[in-house]
């Protein structure tokens, strides 16, 4: 699977990333003198968002450097990842031919988008034909983290897509409570879970470990945003390399496909 970029323009702002955005440099400001006096006040913003372009492509360049690059032509080669998929959470078909990666973050609403439009769509589309897996990429504050290791104390009750599916149904606003362990354990008790196993569970950060290793499992194979999709071993990416995020069904839809059909 060597040529698993996606031939479509980097669509970066699909994708919940610790990177600022940019915007596109306006022309200089020049007055109507014959002596072109220009204002220099008015290159502030333009230097200041100019800067900010150069430091956040510095930083995915980083960030993709298991990537490597063709030093004929500049563009980046897929490198196939070794992600551990043994005793995580998944949908389908344990032995399917097909393994799909999101690493993700319950935080993140590009994950949610990912969660109604793609993963359901997958699963509907392919059932056992392939094997869906779940990977924590828990980077957006400390309640990402609670609810990554709530989703696992459920695991432990046989509950975690019930969890996970419950969690961006309620999904709120980045770190203001909405997942707080107060509201974890009140969502553990609306699924019937055992509360007395579950709160211990929580409390005691069985899991905490487990969820730290996987993001930094995710940071060490290029992810840097999430959703991050891995189609057996390659990152769904665009020509630049970067992940496409929350794209389109059809665009994971394509690749699903070819893999099958080998």
């Amino acid at each position: 699977m060597s040529d698993e970029i996606v031939d479509i323009e980097p669509v970066v702002q699909l994708a919940d990333a610790p990177l600022n955005g940019q915007s596109e440099v306006p022309e200089p400001a020049w007055s109507d003198s014959p002596r072109l006096k220009f204002d220099f006040s008015k290159l502030i913003l333009p230097v200041s968002i100019l800067i900010a372009a150069v430091l956040i492509s510095g930083a995915i360049l980083f960030a993709n450097s298991n990537r490597s690059r063709n030093d004929e032509t500049g563009a980046f080669v897929p490198v196939k990842a070794d992600i551990n998929v043994k005793n995580v959470p998944f949908l389908g078909g344990e032995k399917a031919k097909v393994v799909v990666v999101e690493f993700g973050d319950y935080q993140c609403p590009f994950c949610k988008r990912y969660f109604d439009n793609t993963q359901a769509a997958l699963i509907k589309e392919y059932g056992n034909r392939i094997k869906f897996v779940w990977k924590d990429y828990a980077f957006l504050g400390q309640e990402s983290l609670w609810s990554a290791q709530a989703a696992r104390c459920a695991n432990d009750q046989g509950k975690f897509w019930e969890y996970h599916d419950y969690l961006y149904s309620h999904q709120g606003a980045e770190n203001a409570g909405v997942f707080s362990k107060v509201n974890l354990k009140k969502f553990a008790a609306a699924l019937g879970l055992n509360t007395q196993e579950f709160n211990s569970c929580l409390d005691s950060d069985k899991h905490l470990a487990t969820v730290q290793a996987e993001t930094k499992e995710g940071s060490a194979i290029g992810v840097n945003g999430t959703p991050a999709t891995f189609i057996n071993g390659y990152l769904v990416a665009d020509n630049a390399g970067n992940s496409v995020g929350a794209a389109p069904f059809g665009v994971f839809k394509a690749i699903v496909d070819r893999e099958l059909n080998k």
